[in-house]
């Protein structure tokens, strides 16, 4: 029996799907036994504290610390999962993407300036709203800031910049870190591949689900030793005219579609 390009799409669509729900329901099924795991360990190294120092203790308690350092690795690994799982389900509003971004660089602040990174701000003013998933968007772009300070460990400089693009809202972080190789890049948004040590490589794959799943792109430029610009760019609310001010002033459109 054949089918028609779009049955094929919907079939696949849903195997999709059916496989997320799987693969999501087996993450939770693992976290269960996985805490119950570390809380044990937890209470076996309270015990073996109480004991007399010597080799075999001191080897039992190193064994119980493995056993709770890749326990807390592996939950963290399945929240991270079940974080790219849930990247599509967002509840949208509309907002205001300078006030966000200052909201977020905020609570980055500190952070920045206790690794010795100097965040400059360009804020175009006067820019249209647009629709987002307040929790995802912040967590989303979080995740670049800290990636941008990662790729400074000696310092340096953010630059954060908000701007139109046509019709779009578009936002610039732009950092002086070590920066990417072509190869890097072709794969940087492939879940799972990572260039840090114990990196779940889903980080990135998530930020680029949650920007898409606003119905925006993300793109990145990196050269080697000279720093990594990601660009969001996001679909602006349209604007109408004020029923109130009768002087063809501008809004913006709140209204979901």
């Amino acid at each position: 029996m054949d089918f028609t390009p779009k049955e094929v799409n919907r079939r696949l669509l849903e195997q999709y799907t059916e496989i997320a729900q799987l693969a999501g329901g087996l993450a939770h099924e693992i976290k269960n036994p996985l805490s119950t795991i570390r809380l044990n360990m937890e209470l076996l190294e309270e015990d073996l504290e109480d004991l007399p120092d010597s080799p075999v203790q001191k080897r039992a308690r190193e064994k119980v610390e493995t056993i709770k350092r890749e326990s807390i690795r592996l939950e963290d690994l399945l929240n991270e999962f079940l974080d790219f799982a849930r990247a599509h389900r967002l509840e949208l509003s509309a907002a205001d993407p300078n006030k966000e971004m200052k909201e977020i660089l905020d609570f980055f602040r500190p952070k920045a300036k206790n690794s010795g990174i100097e965040i400059i701000e360009f804020f175009t003013s006067d820019l249209p709203t647009i629709r987002i998933d307040k929790r995802s968007f912040h967590r989303a772009v979080l995740n670049l800031l800290l990636n941008s300070l990662q790729a400074m460990p000696g310092g340096g400089e953010l630059l954060v910049r908000t701007r139109l693009c046509g019709s779009e809202v578009a936002i610039d972080l732009i950092d002086t870190g070590c920066g990417m190789d072509h190869n890097t890049i072709q794969k940087i948004f492939d879940p799972f591949f990572s260039t840090k040590q114990g990196g779940s490589g889903l980080g990135l794959p998530t930020v680029r689900k949650i920007i898409e799943a606003h119905g925006g792109r993300i793109a990145i430029q990196s050269e080697p030793g000279q720093g990594t610009q990601f660009t969001l760019t996001f679909p602006s609310l349209p604007r109408i005219v004020s029923e109130s001010s009768g002087e063809g002033e501008e809004a913006d459109e709140q209204t979901e579609s």
